[in-house]
């Protein structure tokens, strides 16, 4: 063969050669690209994790994530709620089986008595865009849309109609949910109830739907 047609034949076949290992390169870097994603774990920014609280009834536990991307403003009146222990020793004071459980605002005794709160806080349930549902925990307030201070009740049942724009325009703010213990709060729901005098800030007044067995709240604990 002419020496020319030999370089140009090797030329040629190295060309391929070339190509074909340039594509083993590139499939072994895709790879280790797609197995680096299926080993890595994704990364949590610090500081992004929501806060997980236990409430301790006479009746069983339940754990709670509180959801302060969502709610930042209820969670953080909650937590210092918690923090300053005023939920220890109170009751929930209002239990209806297929609708919720409420409590956090008297402390227990004979006549259970209102405590004392901190300033009532902006209701978010517009902005959250959480919905009362079965498991979820919400504030309880009075007819004034921005009036939440420290009682809170637990969904036993989807109550959608709590959301805003339901039988409320302003609706009932969400701000977490049941992680464990739904079958305590199932528990508390199922209380014999009747009416029971209460010492609220107005006097003693009669309340419907008491726990005629006092449901006791003992502690609401931060675990996380």
């Amino acid at each position: 063969m002419h020496p020319s047609k030999t370089r140009i034949f090797a030329i040629q076949m190295i060309r391929p050669m070339a190509i074909l290992l340039s594509m083993a390169f590139s499939l072994s870097n895709l790879m280790a690209q797609e197995s680096s994603k299926k080993t890595s774990k994704p990364s949590t920014a610090k500081g992004t994790e929501n806060p997980i609280v236990e409430i301790n009834t006479n009746m069983g536990s339940i754990e709670v994530e509180l959801n302060k991307q969502k709610a930042p403003i209820t969670v953080a009146n909650f937590l210092a709620y918690v923090k300053d222990k005023h939920y220890d020793g109170t009751i929930f004071h209002r239990i209806i089986e297929d609708f919720m459980i409420q409590g956090g605002g008297f402390a227990g005794g004979e006549i259970p008595k209102q405590k004392t709160t901190k300033a009532p806080i902006k209701n978010e349930a517009k902005t959250s865009g959480l919905s009362n549902l079965r498991g979820t925990i919400a504030m309880a307030r009075t007819n004034a849309p921005d009036s939440a201070t420290a009682q809170f009740f637990i969904n036993v049942v989807d109550n959608k109609n709590l959301d805003a724009g339901g039988f409320s325009p302003d609706g009932y703010a969400v701000f977490g949910k049941v992680l464990s213990g739904m079958a305590t709060v199932d528990k508390i729901r199922g209380a014999e109830t009747g009416t029971k005098t209460l010492q609220t800030t107005y006097g003693k007044q009669p309340m419907r739907d008491v726990p005629l067995t006092p449901v006791i709240i003992k502690s609401i604990a931060l675990k996380k």
